[in-house]
């Protein structure tokens, strides 16, 4: 997405760590090269997993106004890579290597009227969006989505702080989302944010489009790891190069191949920018897309895919428990 600007690595100490909601952990960093951070910003972070640094992002929920310290918040994810794993360890006084502030997420000022859509762990993405637009006096709804209350982070605070205009929707409550109603009820002059699981952007996409609204009044992130289906271990095998790996649960297609010393482009490793989209040529089971870059039309005919998000499973929902793996062949660019 837009707006993006060049990284700069600092350390960063790691000054407090408090549990905000169930299996989420806020974390207060202070960079030492502060610079303030605008609403959508995220921070990359050098995690360390099995003994190798890798790269995870995490938006920054809030921050000091001279950017000494900002703060994330990080969902401890059942079918975590190791990163969010690695976040949960961390203790005051650790030191991290970061970013400053990168923005691929921005917010427009300046529209008639906004709505805010958070799913979950996206609340971080959306939140400081909110603090500004009600500061600014303009037209907004917060729309805050999860399974259980217990797992909304931020909730009474941001009931403190914007009162009426937060509609909380719970699914143990029996208080879920109505996607087509809340499309409906949007002004056609209205600009929506959405950050969540790619299930609940993916039918906002749909209902958007059905209601004919302008395209680029409708912006996203994703958390880059939500998909259709439950994450399962599958082959992958690009028969030019006589590689086959096997693609773990807790990995991405683009770990294990990059393992297989293959080289592949790649960014933002979210599935937003497409860089590292790989050609199917055989696919024993079917593909998972869970990127936010091909349109519906393009995950239908299943001739591509984002190899840093989406993946193979074995079958179609609800099929023999007892089916194999799945196959995929791909080539690469």
């Amino acid at each position: 997405m837009a707006d993006s600007h060049h990284e700069v690595w600092q350390n960063a100490v790691v000054h407090a760590v408090e549990d905000v909601a169930a299996g989420i952990r806020r974390i207060v960093l202070r960079p030492e090269l502060p610079h303030p951070a605008r609403p959508g910003e995220h921070v990359d972070v050098h995690v360390t997993i099995d003994g190798t640094v890798q790269v995870r992002s995490y938006s920054v929920v809030d921050a000091a106004d001279d950017g000494t310290e900002l703060a994330i918040s990080v969902f401890r994810s059942p079918n975590s890579r190791g990163g969010s794993v690695f976040m949960h360890g961390l203790e005051p006084g650790q030191v991290l290597e970061i970013t400053q502030p990168l923005q691929n997420f921005p917010l427009r000022v300046g529209a008639p009227a906004y709505v805010l859509l958070a799913g979950g762990i996206g609340i971080t993405a959306i939140a400081g969006m909110a603090a500004l637009l009600r500061r600014l006096g303009a037209d907004y709804r917060l729309v805050y989505v999860a399974r259980s209350r217990a797992a909304m982070a931020y909730l009474d605070d941001l009931a403190a702080l914007h009162g009426d205009r937060l509609e909380a929707h719970v699914d143990d409550e029996g208080t879920s989302l109505d996607v087509p109603a809340l499309v409906a009820g949007v002004r056609e002059d209205a600009e929506l944010y959405m950050c969540g699981p790619i299930r609940l952007m993916d039918a906002v996409r749909r209902a958007w489009a059905d209601r004919g609204l302008d395209r680029t009044s409708l912006r996203y992130e994703t958390f880059g790891n939500s998909g259709w289906f439950e994450a399962e271990p599958f082959t992958v095998r690009i028969p030019r190069l006589g590689v086959e790996a096997v693609v773990d649960s807790d990995e991405s297609m683009l770990e294990a191949l990059e393992r297989q010393g293959v080289d592949i482009m790649s960014d933002c490793r979210k599935g937003e920018c497409g860089l590292c989209q790989v050609t199917v040529l055989a696919l024993d089971g079917r593909i998972d897309h869970r990127d936010v870059f091909y349109s519906d039309r393009q995950k239908s005919a299943g001739a591509k895919m984002c190899c840093c998000v989406s993946r193979a499973v074995s079958a179609e929902a609800g099929a023999a428990p007892d089916a194999g793996p799945a196959v995929l062949t791909i080539d690469v660019p």
